[in-house]
């Protein structure tokens, strides 16, 4: 059994606002559903101990707990997008006509400036993420319960979000516990840092007190462990050790789109060099993402062409959007923003041989290249675990190296450091710079990062192409 939290006491009184730390796997993510009484039964884990919200079970408090889950898309459970805000409203027995104007006022305070008919499947990433907050926001709940709110969201969405949160707290006097690997962001309205222990041979709790008693006095123990400490950076790879080579994949007058016949960028021109990482930046709505499932072959282009060169092509014709799934595996790989969408095993072992099994690879060659990946992403303690029984940064990193198992030419990665800690952090940065520069008889990879982390494309040296929001 694989205890995500253990031995924890911890007392949150009315009103506080807290900010939940902690390295990838500590527990933070499992935390914040077992406060919302939705973690699940004893068929779906164990426990022990007592949690308690208003010295009530927290499924008999549910009315009072307002969440907001690492993956958006679990969240949107209707069609359209002032539907799915009232949802939770609905369910507490809301008067109808206070309903709307709370829908209307949460999607204001959140940025999230879209028709309320707007199809909740047509989001981007980020935008289903100020649906979601916007969602528990509407309940005005008396705890609310953030975990990585702003992780896939644009630089002014994140003080945006922060600020919204801020003026609800503010006005309703509402408990906070925020789970956010950036600590600066949640510094102006936070008043106490809890950071919990990764392992059993560490406290449940590492520290706990004020922000600036907590980073000021345990600052670089805290970032020896992975916390996020203002002020002390992770460290960057090396330069590129050449000049990017060859272009592998181009675009041309290249427009995409998320729904048929409603482009959300284009028309542009874009090379994806070996040996080059290129980085996708914009705010949320530009068709990061699309772009990048445009590139890789998942999607067909609006209008324009995508099209790969001989050297990567092989026998499989120009054109990446006619390939099959066997022949992408060692052409472009793609890591998906929410990595729910790609996990298909049952153990983390499994997904890992899932690619080199569908290339009919020998099993000692499978063997040595997931037992690499293993060690190389911290998934060796978790080998044997169901992938969906992992947190958010260590699905990342599982995601990552499922792709990487197969020696893809080409790598498109939508936000590949969302939930990591600083030292994860650092060790995956140093792990998509070797692949970028090549090694021994293996060429130079080319790299598509689509991210709202400007650390990572400044540590891989990037070359970046900005996306404006449709209609600027």
């Amino acid at each position: 059994m694989r205890w995500a939290a253990r031995r924890l006491d911890l007392r949150i009184e009315p009103g506080e606002r807290v900010l939940l730390l902690g390295a990838s796997g500590s527990g933070k993510s499992t935390l914040l559903p077992a406060l919302a009484g939705v973690l699940g039964g004893d068929d779906e884990g164990e426990h022990e101990g007592a949690l308690r919200v208003d010295g009530r079970e927290p499924a008999s408090a549910r009315g009072r707990v307002g969440l907001v889950q690492q993956d958006p898309d679990a969240q949107a459970v209707l069609a359209r997008v002032g539907d799915d805000v009232a949802f939770g409203c609905e369910n507490l027995g809301v008067p109808r006509d206070e309903i709307w104007p709370r829908v209307r006022q949460a999607l204001d305070l959140v940025g999230l400036d879209v028709p309320l008919d707007r199809s909740t499947s047509a989001l981007s990433g980020g935008q289903k993420q100020r649906l979601a907050l916007a969602g528990a926001l509407a309940m005005r709940p008396g705890l609310l319960l953030l975990d990585e709110p702003t992780a896939n969201l644009d630089p002014a969405g994140v003080a945006e979000v922060r600020d919204a949160v801020g003026r609800v707290l503010n006005r309703t006097g509402a408990t906070l516990v925020v789970v956010e690997h950036r600590v600066d962001v949640w510094l102006p309205i936070v008043d106490r840092i809890v950071v919990l222990g990764a392992g059993d041979d560490e406290p449940a709790v590492i520290a706990d007190g004020p922000p600036a008693e907590v980073l000021g006095a345990r600052g670089p123990q805290l970032a020896e462990r992975g916390v996020w400490v203002p002020g002390i950076p992770p460290r960057h790879p090396a330069h590129p050790a050449s000049a990017p080579g060859e272009t592998l994949v181009t675009g041309r007058a290249l427009e995409v789109a998320r729904v048929r016949g409603r482009a959300v960028a284009g028309p542009l021109d874009v090379e994806v060099r070996a040996g080059e990482v290129l980085g996708i930046v914009g705010p949320n709505g530009a068709g990061k993402s699309t772009l990048g499932r445009t590139l890789a072959g998942l999607l067909p282009p609006a209008a324009g062409e995508v099209r790969a060169s001989a050297g990567v092509a092989g026998d499989a014709g120009a054109a990446p959007i006619r390939w099959t799934s066997r022949q992408l595996l060692t052409r472009i790989g793609t890591v998906l923003q929410s990595p729910e969408h790609q996990l298909l095993a049952t153990t983390v072992r499994r997904e890992l041989e899932v690619g080199p099994r569908a290339l009919g690879l020998p099993e000692a060659e499978i063997a040595a290249r997931v037992g690499e990946l293993l060690e190389r992403l911290r998934l060796s303690a978790l080998a044997e675990a169901n992938p969906h029984t992992l947190s958010g940064g260590e699905k990342r990193r599982l995601t990552v190296a499922a792709m990487l198992a197969t020696r893809p030419r080409v790598m498109v990665l939508d936000e590949p450091t969302f939930g990591q800690d600083a030292r994860t952090w650092a060790e995956l940065v140093a792990i998509i710079a070797a692949v970028r520069d090549g090694a021994g008889d293996a060429p130079g990879v080319g790299i598509v990062a689509i991210t709202h982390d400007a650390d990572v494309l400044e540590a891989l040296h990037a070359r970046s192409l900005s996306l404006a929001e449709p209609g600027r």
